[in-house]
């Protein structure tokens, strides 16, 4: 039997299911992987925003780390949610201790509904300690902004800031470009060049969890041996499948449908309407 790609998530719970852990686990398994968790912070939110934020003490994150990679080793590690500089400091050194392989950061820096989700004085910690340690690096363009120091409100002002956020760290910069009006387009600057991914834009607000079920789509391609530029094609074919699905709940701005590509399976197990799932074996 072929072995499972395992990834692992660092990165904080959404109890309401449409972004943090639950986006990462859900997207990893609709991409065939097997998914693992190091909860960094509980989040009381929902699709209208965070009424809370709990952080797990940072030896605690510890020895979640130290449970993962001295039993099932990942292949990839994706890593969002990290608000304190003694978590992401906990964080930096574990990996490090266990020489983690293909890492995409994810810097969660404010969530979908404007909450702020990083503390100020961790930024320069994040820089310092976790930014080095990415193979992937998936800003927005709010968080490009902050990463480069500059305002960005064209494809061109995308471009030049990945290119300086990329002298600042080891690995590729992908500066997503859905906060600019037009088309969806992101781009990937690598080893000094810089790749475009083109994609129209899908009129929702139920883009709950996008940037976490990127990045983890992204991470998922690593493990199974990818390239970073088709990691980031697959994960933005899934992601924009996932938001075409319509799927529309809660108040605010929805959850994306994870389960997308596996309505089939769903079909069998439950049964075509107005039938019996035995009709299909």
């Amino acid at each position: 039997m072929e072995e499972r790609k395992k990834v692992l998530s660092i990165a904080g719970s959404d109890c309401s299911g449409g972004a943090g852990i639950q986006a990462d686990l859900k997207t990893m398994l609709a991409m065939g992987t097997y998914g693992m968790s190091v909860i960094t912070a509980l989040t009381a939110q929902n699709t209208t925003g965070v009424a809370g934020i709990f952080n797990v003490a940072p030896e605690f994150v510890a020895r979640q780390l130290d449970c993962v990679f001295t039993d099932i080793v990942p292949d990839a590690v994706k890593i969002g949610m990290v608000s304190q500089k003694e978590i992401i400091q906990v964080i930096a050194e574990k990996l490090r201790q266990y020489q983690a392989q293909n890492i995409v950061l994810d810097p969660v820096m404010v969530s979908t509904s404007k909450s702020r989700l990083m503390a100020a004085d961790a930024m320069e910690v994040f820089a310092q300690e976790l930014l080095p340690l990415a193979t992937v690096l998936t800003p927005n363009i709010p968080e490009a902004e902050v990463l480069s120091g500059m305002t960005i409100t064209s494809e061109s002002d995308m471009e030049q800031a990945a290119g300086r956020i990329g002298e600042t760290c080891r690995g590729a910069v992908l500066v997503k470009g859905g906060h600019l009006t037009g088309a969806a387009n992101d781009v990937l600057y690598q080893n000094g060049q810089s790749t475009w991914f083109c994609g129209a834009r899908i009129e929702t607000v139920n883009t709950h969890g996008t940037g976490c079920t990127l990045s983890s789509a992204i991470a998922c391609g690593l493990a199974e041996g990818k390239s970073i530029a088709d990691s980031v094609r697959a994960a933005k074919f899934y992601l924009s499948e996932a938001l075409l699905a319509g799927l529309n709940l809660g108040k605010g701005n929805g959850p994306l449908d994870h389960g997308v590509q596996m309505d089939a399976l769903s079909v069998i197990i439950k049964g075509k309407p107005g039938g019996n799932s035995d009709e299909y074996y």
